[in-house]
């Protein structure tokens, strides 16, 4: 049985899965032409993002092509990314502009 994820910008470091999954499984998503392959580490909820590349601490977790949050901890690919191991940055006050918070995605 084929499971699929789906990326919506080739700048994603993350994909959606579009049924549950479980550990071991192998998920197959696309980006432009480009088919891949990539076994899920954990399970993963119907709707929640995967991992589709190594993401350090600290950095942005990309959705949508732009920065969704950022990794409390190393993800792996194949990694459930969701609110254990990512914060979002929006509507923090802690993080607000004119406190030098905001930070580039590239």
């Amino acid at each position: 049985m084929e499971i699929r994820a789906i990326v919506i910008n080739a700048k994603d470091n993350v994909a959606t899965v579009v049924e549950d999954t479980s550990a071991g499984a192998q998920i197959y998503y696309s980006i432009g032409d480009e088919k891949y392959a990539l076994q899920v580490k954990e399970p993963i909820p119907l709707g929640h993002k995967v991992a589709i590349a190594d993401i350090k601490a600290m950095s942005h977790v990309i959705k949508y092509g732009e920065s969704i949050g950022r990794a409390t901890r190393d993800i792996q690919a194949g990694q459930h990314v969701h609110v254990h191991n990512m914060e979002s940055l929006r509507g923090r006050g802690d993080w607000a502009e004119d406190k030098g918070g905001r930070q580039d995605v590239n």
